[in-house]
């Protein structure tokens, strides 16, 4: 099977009123999503953000488990946030999964809560997916109110929403739990 990287998309991503906009770092995002990752046996998480204090912000949280109290405290947690991997900006990202390749190099997937036009694919054809992919595969994980159209309009898989069986009116989950999901439905 192929290596699968999950990807925390801090920039660009949407507000509420759908402007493209930089969102801020949270410990439990990137800690959660780590053990995730590590729990689905993925290759790297990755945190992009352009933002140089919030790229050092995430490092610190990394070091603090690796290397730091926290590794003392619960040394399990090492296992989960040594694949954590932080990057400026998307194609930095691409460029390091996808070798000398870049962007052609990677099958990028995308999540959303909503469908927003064009083709989704479905939890179980996505599965079948996964077994013939040759290129690496990364999934985003938008932040704020999600990944910005054209992001979306460039992912070679869409994946679609996660919703409740019944219709509640309401579909906004944590990116962490999202992640969590999407994971247990793909790799489950």
């Amino acid at each position: 099977m192929t290596s699968i990287h999950i990807a925390l998309v801090h920039h660009p991503v949407l507000d509420r009123g759908g402007q493209i906009v930089t969102t801020a770092l949270t410990n439990l995002d990137l800690h959660d999503m780590a053990r995730s990752a590590r729990a689905y046996g993925l290759a790297s998480l990755q945190i992009v953000h352009p933002v140089e204090a919030q790229r050092t912000l995430a490092h610190r949280i990394r070091d603090h488990w690796l290397v730091g109290s926290g590794r003392k405290r619960i040394p399990d947690r090492a296992d989960a946030l040594e694949l954590v991997r932080v990057v400026p900006n998307l194609d930095e990202m691409y460029a390091s999964i996808g070798g000398g390749e870049g962007r052609s190099g990677v099958t990028v997937w995308t999540t959303a809560a909503s469908a927003r036009g064009g083709e989704l694919t479905r939890y179980v054809d996505a599965k079948e997916l996964i077994t013939r992919e040759t290129k690496p595969i990364v999934i985003l994980f938008g932040t704020g109110w999600g990944l910005p159209r054209e992001l979306v309009a460039e992912a070679n898989v869409r994946l679609e929403p996660i919703h409740a069986r019944a219709d509640t009116g309401w579909n906004h989950l944590s990116v962490r739990a999202a992640c969590a999901i999407t994971l247990d439905r793909l790799l489950g």
